[in-house]
């Protein structure tokens, strides 16, 4: 079984309403400071360097609540959570029974994570630029600051209305492609919602 989802490290989807006429940093900037919390589908799928699929296409639900609060639950074809609890990101692979945890500050900031449930600060972690408009969509490129982030750049493309795809390249040139679907910007979370507790008799790696 290959699971190729770490990498996302609580990668999430969200959707805004925005101007059709502004440009990909500003729908951006509005998403961070404005969307405080949401929940939205995706369907994600990976290609090699040659543009080939990899594996199964993977579908799931992210769910976040800003600051660093988040969930996002893969479903199909294998189940797997990661979870940021505001302290702590937790790996949960129900196949393996395996926890993986790391201290959320550590693993947040260069991260996709970053771009869309942390704070309005992506410079800090970031090089943000603006992209041509490709297919419909305006364009983001963020470069991660640190060599350690697990990836090269991300690209986000925003149609008239959402946050539409997230491209990925990481460093063995392999691209992972998220579609999102609509965003519930009104799910009014519990903060229980995103504590972890992992099961009894799970491995747990630090």
């Amino acid at each position: 079984m290959i699971k190729k989802n770490t990498v996302l490290i609580g990668l999430m989807a969200c959707c805004l309403s925005l101007n059709v006429w502004a440009s990909g940093l500003s729908r951006l900037n509005d998403f961070i400071t404005n969307t405080k919390q949401g929940s939205a589908s995706f369907t994600q799928t990976s290609l090699n360097e040659k543009g080939q699929p990899i594996g199964k296409t993977s579908t799931g639900v992210f769910e976040f609540s800003r600051p660093g609060l988040f969930r996002w639950n893969y479903i199909k074809p294998y189940q797997q959570s990661i979870i940021g609890d505001g302290k702590n990101l937790w790996i949960w692979d129900p196949d393996l029974e395996q926890v993986t945890r790391k201290p959320l500050g550590s693993s947040l900031g260069s991260t996709p994570a970053a771009l869309l449930a942390g704070d309005n600060a992506l410079e800090k972690g970031f090089n943000l630029t603006e992209a041509p408009e490709n297919n419909g969509l305006q364009w983001v490129n963020a470069t991660p600051k640190t060599q350690e982030a697990g990836f090269q750049s991300i690209r986000m493309g925003f149609d008239e209305n959402s946050l539409a795809v997230m491209e990925l390249v990481d460093s063995f040139k392999h691209t992972v492609i998220i579609h999102f679907g609509a965003l519930n910007k009104t799910p009014h979370f519990q903060t229980e919602h995103f504590r972890f507790t992992p099961p009894p008799g799970a491995d747990i790696i630090q």
